[in-house]
């Protein structure tokens, strides 16, 4: 059995590892991931300049692309027609939640396995411990670290879960986990729909020693509408959030208003 691993925020990520040394007992471990930091570059291809790999040590590869071209290069190509039965994405520096789906290369990731009739997973974790954990806070790095641990080994559950039952045709599941110690400290696991943004990403605007205005998209911090049962609550709460997402974004609602407009040419 073959798991295809990648993510966005590149090949040396710590997570990426963490990810694969859970996953290696459950069947042979491929990792093909971008070279550098793609973060945010949602589901871009790359479509005018040439694609590269280069196997840094058995069954790792690193591409000068995004998330997406990894995962198609790795399937048609650096696999050599071995089809993988999983794909896993992650664990992503960082929640991705809500809206921001939209954005993340690690979503996008899992969203090319769909396409190509893979199951798929997307990994997240929270970036800071949450206000409760004080005592992670005495020493961030090592935090961090056992952060990825408890992360990875519930992914580990997930994945043995997704091998033996599947998912829905056209589905994949982002993950969100919330930065804890220990496993014991999460306070569940819920199933949720994706939260929202209560206000647009900011915009910051500064002036450069040459006094050119210049500008910065993203602040370090998001307010989310408090909504009960979304990916936003779950994490808010301490649990694992899993969202179910499809390819299809028809909106069948409004499908049915527009059919009752009688649009002729």
């Amino acid at each position: 059995m073959l798991i295809l691993l990648s993510n966005d925020d590149g090949i040396r990520a710590p997570g990426l590892r963490f990810l694969h040394d859970a996953l290696t007992s459950l069947g042979r471990v491929a990792v093909v991931a971008p070279d550098r930091d793609q973060s945010a570059v949602s589901h871009s291809l790359t479509l005018h300049n040439p694609l590269r790999f280069n196997e840094l040590s058995p069954s790792w590869y690193e591409v000068n692309g995004t998330p997406t071209d990894c995962i198609n290069l790795a399937v048609n190509n650096i696999l050599a027609g071995e089809r993988p039965a999983l794909i896993v994405a992650g664990i992503n520096d960082g929640l991705n939640l809500g809206d921001d789906v939209t954005y993340s290369g690690t979503v996008s990731a899992a969203m090319e396995g769909t396409i190509l009739g893979i199951p798929s997973i997307a990994f997240s974790l929270a970036e800071d411990p949450t206000e409760e954990n004080i005592a992670l806070r005495t020493n961030e790095v090592a935090a961090r670290q056992r952060g990825y641990v408890v992360a990875a080994a519930f992914a580990r559950k997930l994945v043995q879960q997704v091998l033996q039952h599947g998912v829905p045709q056209g589905t994949f599941l982002n993950v969100n986990i919330p930065c804890v110690e220990r496993s014991e400290e999460l306070r569940g696991v819920q199933i949720t729909r994706q939260g929202k943004r209560q206000h647009h990403v900011p915009v910051l605007r500064n002036v450069d020693p040459r006094g050119r205005p210049y500008f910065w998209i993203g602040g370090s911090t998001f307010q989310w509408l408090d909504e009960e049962g979304t990916d936003v609550a779950a994490v808010r709460a301490g649990c694992v959030s899993i969202t179910p997402l499809q390819l299809d974004l028809t909106n069948y609602a409004a499908y049915d208003v527009l059919r009752r407009w009688h649009l002729t040419p």
